[in-house]
């Protein structure tokens, strides 16, 4: 909606992941070494957590981006719940390995065949699990008994765990004990701190055509990095709307106050405090209930943004019909007058 007016040639601020726009944060970075180092080792298990919207899931698709021409088959799985049998099924999907009868020992058994024949080949496979923070133990125990798979004493398959920062409290428990031992990796990915943020706001824009229009003072930057908490996709959220204001205002520049204002009107429009005691009070942890209304933030903002520019397109369409119907009423109320003053 926006992007003619200032001149780009995309929306730089989506909330979907694309790995085009990644930002080499030092965070990003140490978390992109942590999944190469893993790659290179091609066994046991890599943990990458942090918080919602940190760009964990743009990480990972760049870094599959860079493996799939390689030696390395990689296959991602989100995880939303899945029970152990589930799981197994979405690993040979994802993998394209079509059991030929739907019992466990069977899937099992044609996994292990498909993993050795990659290894013939001088191949292996990779297995990405995205929001692993939902697993259950059985699950997680299925990813353990996956990992035993090996072949003239090397792993046919490895794994990448990503998920919020609770999944490290779950791999602390007891029944946990023989996954971790087979953690050779884990790293934790941290917001953007002030300088961060504002570099990210500008690769965001230079990777559109940014010219330096809208222009951003040196404080919004400032009130940005306060208002998100260097969190990329509340980063993304707040930024759009700004260019948003700024065309519907015709403006070509961006202020402290107007990040503030933004920040108020989406807290009040979204009432983040009162679904994170809604949260708490239905028994969730502190942090899933944090986590739960960030996403909950980020789905509905993205749908009012939605809806606005929805409206705004319909208005565009339809400004020349309503000036020519103006136009009718003007004229038919200065006959009406004009007879008026006639009588």
């Amino acid at each position: 909606m926006y992007e003619a007016f200032f001149g780009l040639q995309g929306k730089p601020f989506q909330l979907n992941p694309d790995p085009s726009f990644y930002f080499a944060s030092r965070g990003h970075q140490r978390a992109l070494s942590f999944l190469e180092y893993g790659v290179h080792q091609g066994e046991g298990f890599i943990v990458i957590t942090g918080e919602v919207g940190a760009g964990k899931t743009t990480l990972l698709r760049g870094l599959l981006e860079r493996l799939k021409d390689g030696e390395v088959v990689a296959a991602e799985i989100v995880s939303t719940q899945l029970e152990a049998d589930d799981l197994l099924r979405q690993v040979a999907a994802r993998f394209g390995v079509t059991p030929s009868r739907s019992d466990k020992s069977t899937l099992l058994s044609e996994l292990s065949a498909f993993f050795g024949a990659l290894h013939q080949q001088g191949r292996r496979a990779l297995l990405v699990v995205d929001e692993a923070q939902n697993l259950g133990p059985a699950a997680v125990e299925e990813l353990r008994m996956l990992s035993n798979f090996q072949l003239d004493s090397q792993s046919l398959v490895q794994s990448f765990l990503v998920g919020q920062p609770e999944f490290r409290a779950i791999l602390q428990r007891p029944e946990m004990k023989q996954l971790k031992q087979r953690v050779i990796a884990s790293y934790h990915l941290g917001p953007l701190d002030a300088q961060e943020t504002r570099a990210y706001v500008e690769h965001r824009l230079g990777h559109v055509g940014w010219n330096g229009d809208p222009a951003f003072d040196e404080d919004a930057f400032t009130a940005l990095h306060r208002a998100t908490e260097g969190i990329p996709r509340r980063i993304n959220t707040i930024a759009d709307r700004l260019l948003l204001a700024a065309f519907l205002a015709e403006r070509h520049d961006v202020a402290a106050n107007d990040v503030e204002e933004i920040a108020r009107e989406l807290d009040d429009e979204l009432g983040a405090p009162e679904l994170e005691a809604g949260a708490a009070s239905a028994g969730w942890p502190a942090a899933a209930a944090q986590a739960g209304v960030a996403a909950v933030r980020d789905a509905a903002m993205a749908d009012r943004l939605a809806r606005l520019e929805d409206r705004l397109a319909l208005l565009e369409a339809t400004s020349s019909m309503s000036q020519s119907t103006i136009r009718k009423v003007v004229r038919i109320v200065q006959g009406l007058a004009a007879r008026d003053a006639a009588r």
